[in-house]
């Protein structure tokens, strides 16, 4: 790749990192507030819909679309788990704990993932290989992060020179044990969606396409949960205020850009490019939850999300080079049969592709 192509690639995920911190912050703010959260994520789906609709139509205009029962199937179940389900038990630990703390475990989810697949032997450990080291090595440095964030808390500092407990947020009562358990769900409820991002993508292989119609089945069912639980109007109303601003920002920017700047990088860097940066969010919310709403920086906090980023990039490593080594292996027993036949045998590919790749990122960031 160029050098230009390089430095796009570093300006698209840093736009992400920037578009993620900002809902972050702005869904912390609104959320202790009093935002009804499935009145939240109702419009954002919808606006998310909205937004991703105009690309759906452009790149995936003539493309065959079979709809039948088995299509719609994995698409509500995806829109289930992969959105209704994990964005709002995600917002209801972050109204419980912060926006640092709970950014903490969106890094965890491709660990979750990777145990998941292991318990259920959708995977080998490989430990007798320097990859296998290195991903188990990484998911149990991520998980200790996670105790050391949850147990540990420290000596609290403030960046700045506003000590007082003057904003709404910082004076919030959090319940760090409830929202622990509502962000663990969280986690668990996106790695129920990558195992049916592959099921998907056998069926009704159009991303664009299938995440507008998944956006809209989420709307759909966070409308029905959220009248059940609460049908006030009030709970419902929109107003020229900081809640519509955020709406509006994660369904257009949150969602709709992130996802087109992920599958650009994707199809030029390759898939374990963009979880590479998600550690900057991270840092980008610490920082911004610290200085612009006044929270206190912890100690346990700080050191937990050390070991996270550096769990992370040796996981990251290691799926790396897996992808990798499974690439040339892969082409290596294609060049036999090419090189006693002259020709390669029929319908054998020398370019494995991995379905569940682009997913696993397009969820980590919303």
């Amino acid at each position: 790749m160029s050098e230009l192509g390089s430095k796009k690639g570093v300006l698209s995920m840093l736009l992400v990192q920037i578009f993620a911190t900002v809902m972050q912050v702005l869904s912390r703010v609104i959320l202790v507030e009093g935002t009804f959260i499935f009145a939240l994520t109702f419009y954002r789906h919808l606006v998310a819909a909205i937004s991703i609709a105009p690309f759906a139509f452009y790149f995936e205009r003539g493309e065959p679309k079979p709809f039948n029962w088995k299509v719609w199937f994995w698409l509500f179940i995806n829109a289930l788990t992969g959105m209704t389900m994990a964005l709002a038990l995600f917002y209801f630990g972050l109204r419980d704990t912060s926006a640092t703390y709970s950014v903490n475990f969106l890094n965890l989810i491709p660990i979750c993932t990777f145990l998941t697949c292991i318990i259920f032997r959708l995977e080998e450990l490989r430990l007798q290989t320097w990859v296998g080291k290195a991903k188990t090595i990484g998911a149990i440095l991520c998980v200790g992060g996670a105790l050391t964030t949850s147990l540990y808390k420290g000596k609290e500092f403030y960046l700045g020179t506003h000590h007082a407990k003057s904003t709404v947020v910082v004076a919030h009562k959090t319940h760090m044990l409830q929202g622990t358990f509502f962000l663990l769900a969280s986690c668990f409820s996106y790695t129920a969606w990558f195992i049916v991002q592959v099921q998907l993508q056998k069926v009704f292989p159009l991303r664009y396409f299938g995440t507008m119609l998944a956006c809209v089945i989420a709307a759909i069912q966070s409308a029905i949960i959220g009248v059940i639980v609460d049908s006030s109007k009030a709970a419902w109303r929109l107003e020229w205020n900081l809640q519509l601003i955020t709406i509006l920002y994660s369904g257009a920017l949150a969602s709709g850009a992130t996802f087109c700047l992920i599958s650009w990088a994707i199809s030029v860097k390759g898939p374990t490019y963009p979880p590479m940066f998600n550690p900057l969010t991270l840092i980008f919310v610490a920082l911004s939850e610290a200085i612009i709403l006044g929270e206190p920086l912890r100690v346990g906090m700080l050191l937990g999300t050390v070991l996270i980023i550096v769990g992370l990039y040796s996981f990251l490593w290691g799926e790396k080079n897996e992808k990798k080594n499974r690439a040339e292996s892969n082409a290596a027993a294609a060049e036999v049969p090419t090189r006693m036949t002259g020709e390669p045998v029929r319908g054998q590919s020398t370019l494995p592709t991995n379905p569940v790749a682009f997913e696993i990122k397009e969820i980590d960031q919303n």
